[in-house]
């Protein structure tokens, strides 16, 4: 596993390495969030999100979510932006909240646009939806550093980014469903969302 130190070598030049990583068939990399640390990978690359699942030792009935740069840009890989899918994205993007879509063809798919300028950086390099989920094993707590989230997987990405511990208390995204005529949120996280049933 290479391992970059973002302090150490900066955003632009950590972007360009994980960016160039990630073009490779099958490559995973473990990066910081404004949340908490995660596995990316590119969601067109079957190879690549089957390692994910297990790294994380996680069912492969489980979808994983996608970080995208522009939630306007959805519809091009076949999501449907209307409604409530429209409304907490333009309120709420980017941001810690993962919104649950419908799909044209059928299903739905948990789309994110992170706050981070690490993550930002990397999707102007990378024009596509990229997969993602937390850098732990299933069922196990939220890593705080990139080294300690690597030393919890069943396996090692093929590279890391170190931006140190995340703050004390730091939580996932918050999930809601918007599919139906009402949000419902799936997952209270870090974001508080004041229209969503069950607030």
């Amino acid at each position: 596993m290479e391992l970059i130190d973002l302090n150490a070598c900066g955003i632009p030049a950590a972007a360009d390495r994980v960016a160039a990583v990630l073009q490779q068939p099958g490559a995973v990399a473990l990066v910081p969030t404004e949340t908490v640390y995660g596995l990316i990978c590119r969601a067109a690359d079957a190879a690549a999100r089957e390692r994910v699942f297990e790294m994380k030792r996680r069912s492969g009935t489980k979808q994983l979510g996608w970080f995208v740069d522009d939630w306007r840009r959805l519809p091009q890989w076949n999501v449907r932006v209307d409604g409530w899918v429209e409304r907490l994205a333009r309120r709420y993007c980017p941001g810690a909240i993962t919104i649950i879509a419908p799909l044209r063809e059928g299903g739905t798919v948990g789309f994110r646009i992170p706050d981070h300028p690490l993550l930002a950086a990397i999707m102007a390099r990378i024009p596509e939806p990229l997969c993602q989920t937390s850098a732990n094993l299933s069922g196990h707590p939220d890593a705080g550093s990139a080294t300690a989230a690597a030393s919890d997987l069943a396996g090692s990405p093929d590279v890391a980014v170190e931006a140190g511990r995340l703050p004390p208390g730091a939580r996932a995204s918050t999930v809601v469903d918007a599919t139906g005529e009402t949000p419902v949120i799936l997952r209270q996280g870090a974001l508080v969302v004041e229209e969503a049933a069950g607030r």
